[in-house]
């Protein structure tokens, strides 16, 4: 089953898409929190939501504010994944879940991370892919200057032009032209504003203190992030903490595992069962 709400977060709407698994008991599945990447929308889980509940699970997928169909941040857009994440969690108070899994990408990969780290809030377990525990990889002064000329005619044909550059070479060129197409309806404000919060975030130094088995994921050939340096950040882990994180390279895959992927669902429950095994073994 699906079902579409609006939830009042900070004095502005946010949408929210829940996708349970037919004939069983909300209660008895395990959720899971899905984050999409920056300037998109949950619409970029729209097969693998529902081939996860399908599975047993039960998937929430929002649109972060300003994004899809949640309305702008009362204070304009949002360039902070802290802020995301606080938001987050008065989305997690208001549907009453407590402790779900996460699998975020890109921004929702930072999410993932910032979520992972927050002693108040425990979850059951996190999945980051396309993200680096330190700062994202770009320009952070040019973002905020083009903050002030974000309506440029040419902004979509980058948008399309980028994304295709950093999906993986063994994605079919029909799906990447799909994958682009859908993301050229972002809006640069927006966008430009939740790479701004991609370039300033960092959790280094709390990266020690997730509270949940964790899985970090990166594409081989994804432009955005350092493969190696993802590899390293589980190597520390595993060394402070044994057994509670572990790390997937992804070959011919670049930025968008969930879109590239054509069994992502799958992959992902496979993921999701490790982690719920290192929970009871934990």
């Amino acid at each position: 089953m699906i079902e579409a709400r609006y939830l009042e977060i900070d004095g502005a709407l946010g949408f929210v898409e829940i996708i349970t698994p037919d004939n069983q008991p909300d209660t008895e599945a395990p959720t899971v929190l899905c984050l999409h990447t920056a300037g998109q929308s949950g619409v970029q889980w729209r097969r693998v939501a529902s081939e996860l509940a399908s599975r047993g699970y039960r998937v929430i997928v929002p649109d972060l504010p300003g994004h899809g169909r949640s309305e702008p941040a009362v204070d304009g857009p949002v360039t902070s994944i802290v802020t995301f994440g606080d938001w987050l969690g008065k989305v997690l108070d208001a549907l009453a879940v407590e402790r779900p899994f996460v699998v975020g990408c890109s921004i929702g990969g930072k999410l993932t991370l910032e979520l992972a780290t927050r002693s108040s809030r425990p979850l059951a377990g996190a999945i980051a892919m396309a993200a680096e525990a330190g700062p994202g990889r770009v320009n952070v002064g040019g973002l905020r200057r083009e903050l002030e000329d974000v309506a440029g005619p040419s902004r979509a044909d980058r948008t399309y032009l980028g994304t295709l550059a950093s999906v993986g070479h063994t994605v079919p060129e029909a799906k990447a032209h799909l994958i682009a197409t859908m993301h050229k309806r972002e809006d640069p404000e927006i966008s430009s504003s939740d790479l701004i919060g991609w370039g300033t975030h960092d959790v280094r130094d709390r990266i020690a203190e997730i509270t949940c088995p964790l899985r970090l994921v990166a594409g081989a050939q994804d432009p955005w992030i350092d493969a190696g340096r993802v590899e390293q950040t589980v190597s520390a882990l595993d060394a402070a903490r044994p057994g509670l994180a572990s790390f997937t390279l992804l070959e011919g895959i670049g930025h968008y595992p969930m879109e590239e992927i054509d069994d992502f669902a799958s992959m992902a429950d496979e993921w999701l069962t490790d982690l719920r095994a290192a929970v009871v073994l934990s």
